[in-house]
């Protein structure tokens, strides 16, 4: 527990945009990208070439390649201007990201369901289908923790279990959280620049709704078919024999109330009030609202009975490799960002210069491809801030004449979040709980396999049809 809370003492998303002010980006190379690259590599690599070594040290290697992005960044910007972009995407971008995701974490891992049940499609597919109904309530983060272990529990005695989790993140951890800002990050930040609570649910609605159902349709196709293949071998020992379903912890259900509040709270609430730094200035309403969320957090720990969280095999792991290696994707990712916020003059110009048509109108189509791909790669929070600022910036547009426009920034990114491990920080928190639990996850590139092979032929129809 000490160790998170010094964690977070230092760390930090708001409404900055999501680069460092000072530092120019018109002027860095695609050198800067190379610790970024390297640490997507390590990551892909790390668990599948040396899983003993990466399992021990991951925040190590996390840490050097965030090294190879500062000192480097001190020594040719200067020292300054190092500790500013540092000192930004630290308290400006992930502080609150990661305090959001602790006190959910915390809160909904004193939610203990407990009992069993048989894990067959009809049961899988519905508990698939209430996590995706969830999630824009109590966020991904929430609704992932809540369900994760009572889902993989009810098919542990299966043969073939991979797949349920995969969908699970598919479903709950991404695509079920667009349709209020509390279900995903970005949408949330969205909110915080001024976009209304329920335009998501009115914009979006239409999308998740057909995309859901035919997530949850593959899936049931290929959870029966894999089914019916089980009952040709012979069975596995049951490890959680099925038992009737209770639920343990219930005053988490309030707490996660109180998360909402808060979060509502602090959007609501304008004092005007800031604090400076060097690198920008945290506005009061945010420092409060993160401070509440740890308290939130440690009330949860301190009332929740300890049978209840040892029942959900609760434990720091998943929230502390999410907080190790988030942190050196944030710093890693500090050039790559001001590069993109170049816009055409940064070294990824062409990229950038896709989004607008000859007569400088936007191009939605490429607003949705590269949103989406880039959420993938560079977790979809700071890339959805990239891409509102590049589009304008102001949500009276974006929700008016430019409303197909955000439309295809906020579905990219929160359905496009699914496709790798670190495209959302609910899906490595799965993962780690999964693997944890005895389901053999697939590799880095083995998830991204399935996620598009499963989710990548929607999403094209889907652009087909919309833009």
């Amino acid at each position: 527990m000490r160790r998170i809370l010094v964690a977070l003492a230092g760390l930090g998303l708001t409404t900055a945009p999501a680069f460092a002010a000072a530092l120019d980006g018109s002027s860095l190379s695609l050198l800067w990208v190379a610790p970024f690259a390297g640490l997507l590599l390590t990551i892909a690599l790390g668990p599948l070439v040396f899983p003993k070594l990466w399992h021990h040290h991951y925040g190590k290697f996390a840490f050097a390649w965030a090294a190879l992005t500062l000192v480097p960044l001190a020594l040719l910007r200067g020292p300054g201007t190092a500790l500013e972009a540092w000192l930004h995407a630290m308290l400006l971008e992930y502080l609150s990201f990661i305090v959001m995701l602790f006190s959910l974490y915390t809160v909904a891992g004193g939610i203990l369901i407990s009992g069993n049940l048989r894990g067959s499609p009809a049961v899988n597919t519905g508990i698939l289908g209430l996590g995706t109904a969830m999630a824009s309530l109590v966020g991904t983060t929430g609704a992932s923790m809540i369900l994760i272990r009572p889902i993989i529990r009810a098919n542990d005695q299966r043969r073939f279990n991979v797949h349920v989790v995969i969908f699970f993140i598919l479903l709950v951890s991404n695509i079920g959280g667009s349709l209020t800002p509390l279900g995903d990050p970005p949408l949330f930040l969205g909110f915080l620049r001024g976009v209304d609570f329920f335009w998501t649910t009115g914009h979006l609605f239409i999308e998740t709704l057909l995309v859901s159902l035919a997530l949850l349709a593959i899936f049931f196709a290929l959870d029966s078919w894999l089914f019916r293949r089980e009952e040709a071998l012979p069975s596995l020992p049951d490890r959680t024999p099925e038992r009737g379903i209770r639920l343990f912890g219930t005053v988490n259900i309030l707490l996660l109330g109180l998360i909402i509040l808060a979060i509502l709270g602090a959007a609501s609430w304008k004092p005007g009030i800031t604090v400076k730094f060097p690198g920008g200035e945290m506005e009061l309403q945010n420092i409060l609202r993160d401070a509440v969320l740890v308290l939130i957090a440690l009330l949860s720990l301190k009332i929740t009975p300890k049978p209840v969280r040892a029942g959900n095999d609760f434990n720091w792991e998943p929230i502390l490799e999410v907080a190790k290696l988030f942190a050196g994707i944030f710093t890693c990712m500090i050039p790559v960002l001001a590069i993109l916020s170049a816009g055409k003059a940064g070294a990824l110009g062409p990229l950038v210069a896709l989004v607008s048509g000859p007569d400088g109108s936007p191009n939605n189509m490429a607003y949705f491809w590269l949103t989406g791909m880039l959420s993938a790669f560079l977790d979809n929070a700071p890339t959805y801030l990239v891409f509102f600022q590049l589009a304008g910036g102001d949500p009276a547009t974006l929700m008016g004449p430019l409303a197909r426009t955000l439309e295809a920034i906020s579905i990219a990114a929160v359905f496009m979040g699914a496709l790798t491990y670190i495209g959302n920080a609910p899906n490595l928190m799965v993962s780690v709980i999964a693997r944890d639990m005895g389901v053999r996850m697939p590799s880095f590139f083995g998830y991204m396999a399935w996620s598009f092979g499963i989710l990548g032929p929607l999403l094209v129809i889907m652009a087909l049809i919309k833009y």
